[in-house]
């Protein structure tokens, strides 16, 4: 009897490690989640994730917090989760500041913070499902998005 009830007690708690191991794994990959893809790059682009630099190749995920970042004769494609399509032209840097999305009701918001460059967009189902839920901050304004195609330029300042 000692035995068996050892060998439960043992199970009961690599059960428990298990499910703890398993809901902390839940947690960090919704924290790490990918919010899209590139889909095209072209001359220079990298992206800047976590202060570390990395050249943007197609098929690369991107995730939120992650800045896209073009050189003179860079341009770059992508495509969230929720279908938005996003072209990025030369000189341009964009920051993924926010962006949730639920694919079974299709709402979610968006922030995208451009300091620089074009940005051309077209909406998918979080500006369908939730108009003025995506938004394009410039150092100047922030724009709603209300279900559209449009295009962004920034002048660099600097």
């Amino acid at each position: 009897m000692t035995f068996v009830n050892r060998a439960r007690g043992v199970a009961s708690s690599l059960a428990f490690i298990l499910t703890t191991l398993t809901a902390f794994g839940s947690v960090a990959n919704a924290d790490n989640s990918q919010v899209a893809q590139i889909k095209t790059v072209t001359g220079q682009a990298e992206i800047v994730r976590n202060s570390a630099r990395t050249v943007a190749r197609v098929g690369d995920p991107l995730y939120e917090k992650d800045t896209i970042e073009t050189g003179p004769d860079g341009s770059i494609g992508i495509t969230f989760i929720d279908n938005t399509v996003m072209s990025s032209g030369p000189d341009s840097e964009i920051v993924l500041e926010d962006y949730k999305f639920n694919s079974s009701n299709f709402k979610g918001s968006m922030l995208a913070d451009m300091n620089r460059g074009t940005v051309s967009m077209i909406s998918g189902d979080i500006a369908r499902s939730s108009p003025g839920a995506m938004k394009v901050k410039t150092p100047t304004a922030i724009l709603g998005v209300r279900g559209t195609r449009f295009v962004i330029e920034v002048k660099d300042n600097r």
